[in-house]
């Protein structure tokens, strides 16, 4: 059995222990006392050394834990130092979802039905229909005020069937260990906590999205809450700094700069329209009709994509009797167009010619578009079509 050294002190980051137990050459240390606190209730495992050598991973195996190393111990007595960043980053979330996870429930009754920690981010699912942006911002609002007020967050042993106050009830037998913020909170949990609410540093709360039934809040404690209100700071002193505008201004600029790109690109493609409307018409005067009065319109080009192709077709639509060949060598596409009175279905006719070469592709009886396979396939629908 392996003497749980975090359970006693969350803050303590050195140790020395004798190794009890070794497999996988070596790689896999079971020791008589740890520090290192192993993956459990949504916690991520600790990392650090023993023996100078570096712990990839930590395994909790019930009555023992289990060291993975990066490469194998030999000795029989280690000294481990558990890493201090690392662990102080899952001290302030977790304790900072303790204390979130009441107030929610305080506040509103929403039961916390689940969380989740990794080294970036942290939720809480809720039962809860819905969070408006006024009830986040209350419950942000007093966590901080519990976090100013540097409330105690004390650990204690009690027995299971005597254990009362607990803001989740536990399945478990025997004694538990309980989790205290003062006059908030007394949860049933193995992992590490700060001592006093104020080493949390603050709580920010970040997406809130729908998860299932539930609904997902995310997060940030401590150092992570202070990171990320600097990244956005730094962000928006540069876009404003583009600007040389305030900060405060930005929400107008940007809204004007949308309404800006908006009219721009309504332009763009009024001009697009034009362009391909006088294409068009200069196709149309450039063919002889055949025999039933249809003038069959080819358009090349070496690349761009079909993209390019689609005002154009769409304004041969709109001419009389005529159909529109129109193929991009890069990648190979080809676009056929026809006017109602022209007597072509082009998306059946283009689906037709597809299939002879490999195509792949469809349509409208006005518009229809296809992807060929290569140049020479290309070249062979593109005769085919013109051939009627």
């Amino acid at each position: 059995m392996t003497d749980r050294l975090y359970y006693q002190d969350a803050t303590l980051l050195e140790f020395d222990a004798a190794v009890v137990d070794r497999t996988d050459s070596g790689r896999r240390i079971y020791l008589d006392r740890s520090a290192f606190y192993p993956t459990s209730g949504g916690q991520p495992n600790d990392t650090g050394t023993l023996g100078g050598i570096r712990v990839l991973d930590v395994v909790d195996e019930e009555e023992r834990i289990a060291h993975l190393l990066a490469e194998p111990l030999t000795v029989d007595r280690v000294h481990g130092q558990v890493d201090r960043a690392r662990r102080r980053d899952f001290m302030e979330q977790h304790t900072g979802q303790h204390l979130l996870s009441a107030v929610f429930e305080a506040l509103f009754g929403w039961r916390t039905m689940s969380v989740h920690f990794t080294s970036e981010s942290a939720t809480i699912d809720l039962a809860a229909g819905a969070i408006s942006p006024g009830q986040a911002q209350k419950a942000e609002t007093q966590a901080n005020e519990i976090v100013r007020e540097n409330r105690p967050v004390t650990v204690s042993a009690e027995d299971a069937a005597t254990a009362t106050g607990l803001r989740k009830a536990s399945d478990r037998e025997g004694m538990l260990r309980i989790i205290t913020i003062a006059d908030l909170d007394r949860s049933a949990c193995g992992g590490t906590h700060v001592r006093l609410t104020g080493e949390i540093g603050s709580i920010q709360l970040r997406k809130i999205e729908k998860a299932k039934q539930l609904i997902r809040v995310e997060f940030l404690c401590g150092g992570r809450a202070v990171a990320a209100a600097r990244f956005g700071y730094d962000l928006l002193a540069e876009l404003a700094g583009s600007r040389s505008a305030a900060i405060r201004d930005l929400p107008a600029l940007l809204e004007q700069e949308r309404g800006e790109l908006r009219a721009a690109g309504a332009a763009r493609r009024e001009l697009e329209e034009q362009v391909a409307r006088d294409r068009a018409a200069e196709l149309h005067a450039a063919a002889i009709p055949n025999s039933a009065g249809v003038r069959w319109l080819v358009d090349r080009r070496g690349s761009g994509g079909a993209e390019g192709l689609r005002p154009l077709a769409h304004a041969v639509t709109r001419l009389t009797k005529a159909v529109l060949v129109a193929t991009v060598e890069q990648p190979p596409t080809v676009v056929l167009a026809s006017t109602a009175d022209s007597g072509v279905d082009a998306g059946q006719l283009l689906k037709e010619r597809l299939l002879e070469v490999g195509g792949r592709g469809g349509g409208s009886p006005r518009v229809a578009q296809g992807s060929i396979p290569d140049q020479a396939a290309l070249a062979t629908i593109t005769a085919r079509l013109l051939d009627g």
